[in-house]
């Protein structure tokens, strides 16, 4: 059984619990505090667990160049990529703003911490996670650094390859045992051919103590339920308000709409999921007393007769004779009364058989 451990407070991951789902808004609120808002609220009614933002601290994220470049993209909020990322980075107050009405609305809220430094301000205002995006996975010194930090940690993959992957749960793991990995890949939008769910269960038998999860960019639902049906106990997906907006992760986003769905039916799928043991339920029932085979005389029997296989066969009886699976059991053994052609062969005419469930 794969571990379970408190992602944030009163709620388990891992396990039998309910798959825990991020609404990443990422930057999607177009650097407008009220937008942030109004989709902290829409991930609450829509019922995700989580709502979730990016922090940067920009000069400790960027180098001086990173910041200077020109940046005439479309989606571009400003005239260099340092002007454009300061036009979406929220303040450490607005972030206190945004955790506060979080709270209000009855949803957790963190974010991923895109830099050392992010990750110390996230720690100081006392996130219940830290989310590890894919450009850090392979950041060593910055893992070291979070994992110390004592809290819960679920660390995306994309761009990585297993071996780094296997360093990653390494290095996490020495001194933090309550993280999840995300299979992930790196695009936007992600073509399923490059989804590679299959990864999923490749990272359940390399790390069999720890919750596995998918984050997905995507478009649409489908293929984030395959990952529940396969096993992902977190789930991290976009979320816009308009997939239209000015920004390269709305289009690989979800509407409200969607998300609404897409939490409708994962829970649909954790119902479906059962427990693999196979038996027969109380639900089929019904249709086994309807439709069940059992054997019957293929001929008249009289009482003394040993029975032999062409003696008998199987068909939709009434009264419920002995259950067909067990019509190798009859033979060799000797009725105990007259049978016409026909009729159902009972348990208790047969001298010697035993019902499973009774034995």
């Amino acid at each position: 059984m794969p571990l379970k451990f408190e992602l944030c407070p009163g709620r388990m991951i891992g396990g039998s619990n309910p798959c825990f789902i991020i609404a990443e808004i990422g930057q999607n609120h177009q650097g407008d505090i009220e937008i942030a808002k109004k989709m902290i609220k829409m991930a609450k009614d829509c019922g995700a667990d989580c709502a979730k933002f990016q922090k940067s601290e920009l000069e400790h994220k960027f180098n001086k160049r990173a910041l200077e470049r020109l940046y005439t993209s479309k989606n571009s909020w400003g005239r260099t990529y340092g002007d454009h990322k300061r036009h979406l980075e929220f303040s450490h107050e607005q972030y206190r703003e945004l955790q506060k009405y979080a709270e209000e609305v009855g949803i957790f809220f963190t974010a991923s911490g895109m830099d050392e430094m992010a990750v110390e301000f996230l720690d100081e205002i006392n996130v219940p996670f830290f989310k590890v995006g894919s450009g850090d996975t392979n950041n060593f010194p910055y893992l070291k650094t979070t994992a110390e930090k004592g809290r819960p940690m679920i660390v995306s993959s994309g761009m990585q390859s297993m071996e780094t992957m296997r360093r990653v749960y390494q290095t996490v793991k020495e001194h933090n045992p309550n993280f999840a990995i995300l299979q992930c890949t790196s695009a936007y939008p992600l073509e399923a051919e490059d989804v590679n769910l299959r990864v999923l269960a490749e990272y359940q038998k390399e790390f069999p103590d720890i919750p596995i999860g998918y984050s997905g960019h995507e478009s649409g639902i489908s293929i984030t339920l395959a990952a529940v049906a396969m096993g992902a106990k977190v789930i991290e997906r976009h979320v816009t308000l308009d997939k239209t907006w000015k920004g390269s992760d709305h289009e690989a986003s979800l509407v409200p709409s969607e998300l609404t769905e897409l939490v409708r039916s994962i829970r649909l799928v954790e119902r479906a999921m059962g427990t693999g043991i196979k038996t027969m339920l109380p639900c089929e029932k019904p249709c086994h007393d309807k439709l069940g085979k059992s054997v019957v005389a293929k001929v008249k029997i009289s009482r003394g007769t040993v029975l032999t296989l062409d003696m008998l066969t199987v068909k939709v009886a009434e009264p419920m004779g002995v259950a067909a699976e067990d019509i190798f059991q009859l033979v060799g053994k000797t009725v105990k009364e007259d049978m016409e052609e026909d009729d159902s062969v009972l348990p208790e005419v047969v001298e010697g058989y035993c019902k499973k469930r009774k034995c």
